[in-house]
């Protein structure tokens, strides 16, 4: 079924503005362009959501993409993959400068000392909700053991990732091609080489241009393209690279911007345009947008080209399986970093500890960021 840019552009514009819920978006998407508009059938949607689950980045901007791809090609896939994002941006620079004008406030150090603690609660909760759905044998555990110690000896966490994947293909003897093989139809491959070289070409410039920009710019490929199985698990990433690694921010501010990052429509990996936003400004903050979200939809895109073997590939499997053992490890070792910023009292460990609880019983997170800062107010003037 052929749709207009028009009509798909202010469609997902609409959805993103409401998408609140990161991967429970995709029920939205599936009620908005298989029941409400017609324009995929069931199975081929369900074929695109299972290529996000397989390749790295935010499931939901994803599915948001193939629709358009589907219906329109690869102009198609840019105009429901800005128009999805779109909001959260534009929200996000709001906050950013606001927030750069009043972050010496009594009242916003109020607002943000609840706020930090609840992003670790956030954290933690992601670390527990992970764990609970992917480490479920001894082989899975103890990669998720050796990542921590990896971690805690100082080792860069994109490191520990690689070993992990070349460490499971010894260990997880047996991963089989037994998943469902996909039949989606692919799209020119010439489409995607051009969106490819347009990103590659933007960094070239950053780096005769502008060497802060360029840095900032290929952080967020990096970020974006270890970032498997959701947003989420890109935080430990950004983490050591903004703060430890390239010292953008410090902890308590880095904190700031994930908070205000539940705030916003969209995946968590919105943070990025806050950093961008404080680091070097609106530029820094389109760059960084761009730059951690675009480069894992061209792979999203590529893997319509070669869905069969990438699914069911043994190798892939394996180091997939690994991988997301590891984040395990990565996402509690970010908890404990991102504690270190708090000074902790009585009040904000039991605030940390029913914020914990609520999370984990499956309260949405826009409404406990909400509520909570609400009470921030009040317990930390």
């Amino acid at each position: 079924m052929q749709a207009a840019l028009f009509d798909l552009f202010f469609s997902f514009l609409k959805l993103g503005l409401t998408a609140f819920g990161g991967p429970a978006m995709v029920a939205y998407i599936r009620e908005l362009a298989v029941q409400r508009k017609g324009w995929l059938d069931q199975r081929t949607f369900n074929e695109g959501v299972a290529l996000s689950q397989i390749v790295p980045g935010p499931i939901a901007m994803h599915v948001a993409g193939f629709v358009g791809v589907k219906l329109r090609g690869i102009v198609g896939a840019i105009t429901t993959y800005v128009a999805f994002a779109l909001p959260a941006f534009l929200l996000m620079l709001f906050l950013s400068a606001l927030y750069q004008k009043t972050s010496n406030l009594p009242q916003v150090i109020s607002l943000f000392n609840g706020l930090k603690v609840i992003v670790v609660a956030i954290v933690a909760n992601a670390f527990l909700s992970f764990t609970k759905s992917i480490v479920k044998s001894k082989v899975e555990f103890l990669i998720a053991l050796a990542s921590f110690v990896l971690l805690l000896m100082g080792i860069s966490p994109f490191l520990v990732l690689i070993l992990c994947f070349l460490l499971s293909q010894a260990l997880f003897k047996d991963k089989s091609m037994s998943l469902e093989i996909i039949h989606t139809q692919s799209i020119s491959l010439t489409g995607i080489l051009f969106l490819f070289f347009i990103l590659f070409l933007g960094l070239i410039l950053l780096y005769f241009f502008n060497t802060n920009l360029f840095q900032l710019s290929l952080m967020m490929v990096k970020i974006n393209l270890f970032a498997f199985g959701g947003a989420y698990t890109a935080l430990p990433l950004m983490l050591h690279e903004v703060v430890e690694n390239m010292k953008l921010l410090d902890s308590k501010t880095f904190m700031d911007g994930i908070a205000l990052g539940q705030v916003t429509p969209g995946p968590i990996l919105i943070t990025a345009t806050f950093v961008g936003y404080l680091a070097y400004g609106l530029s820094g903050a389109i760059l960084a947008t761009i730059y951690v979200f675009a480069p894992s939809f061209v792979v999203y895109l590529l893997s319509t080209k070669i869905a069969d073997r990438i699914r069911n590939n043994p190798i892939f499997l394996r180091g997939k399986s690994g991988i997301l053992a590891s984040f395990c490890a990565l996402l509690l070792f970010a908890s404990f970093k991102l504690s270190f910023a708090i000074d902790w009292n009585i009040i904000k460990l039991l605030f940390f500890i029913a914020s914990l609880l609520v999370l984990y019983k499956g309260i949405n997170i826009l409404y406990v960021v909400v509520f909570g800062g609400l009470l921030s107010f009040i317990l930390f003037r």
